[in-house]
């Protein structure tokens, strides 16, 4: 990534002084970075805000209530799985924060299934079928609120920053139905070359 920056900054400049407008690169670069420590402060208000309504759903109950919906579900996609397996809660509990837009809170959720679903496997050198099926759920990023997106979109100052809540429920829900039936595909192609 550092390469792909540097190559794009690098450009930035040759094609600057190329066209002899290296002074309108240069304070579009400054602008840029004078908008990106903006968007930042301004993330650190509604992440904490939305971290803290996480906090609270997971205090009162209300993320136990979600995971235990979801429990089922996770169960079906999940049979490799034993019944009393922690990693089903835990996928449960990552969907949830997923779900509520809260991705900084979901990772740690998502290394602790991972670390589960690893005790379970029998061959510790290969992904196994449930691993390839959270990877593809969890990466799809499934969101009902989008936490993070609305929080860029105040930081740039956008007028309506809750109007991308329908959009990116539409699109996540695509992605997330994509990347389940995709593990199911890739599932049974792959036992077929074992």
């Amino acid at each position: 990534m550092n390469y792909i920056f540097f190559t794009l900054i690098a450009i930035s400049i040759i094609l600057g002084i190329y066209n002899n407008t290296l002074s309108n690169v240069t304070n579009a670069m400054l602008e840029a970075c004078n908008t990106a420590v903006k968007i930042a402060f301004s993330l650190i208000g509604i992440m904490t805000f939305w971290l803290g309504i996480m906090r609270i759903a997971e205090k009162s109950g209300l993320i136990n209530i979600i995971s235990k919906v979801l429990k089922p579900i996770a169960a079906v996609l999940f049979k490799d799985l034993k019944n009393n397996s922690l990693a089903i809660g835990n996928i449960a509990l990552s969907l949830s924060a997923n779900a509520l837009g809260l991705t900084n809170a979901a990772t740690p959720i998502g290394i602790k299934v991972m670390q589960d679903l690893q005790q379970e496997n029998q061959k510790k050198d290969e992904a196994t079928d449930a691993m390839c099926m959270f990877l593809g759920m969890n990466t799809a990023g499934f969101q009902i609120i989008p936490a993070t997106v609305i929080a860029i979109l105040v930081g740039a100052g956008a007028k309506n920053p809750t109007e991308i809540i329908i959009p990116t429920l539409i699109v996540t829900t695509i992605s997330f139905v994509c990347a389940i039936i995709t593990a199911l595909i890739l599932k049974k192609v792959w036992r077929k070359h074992d």
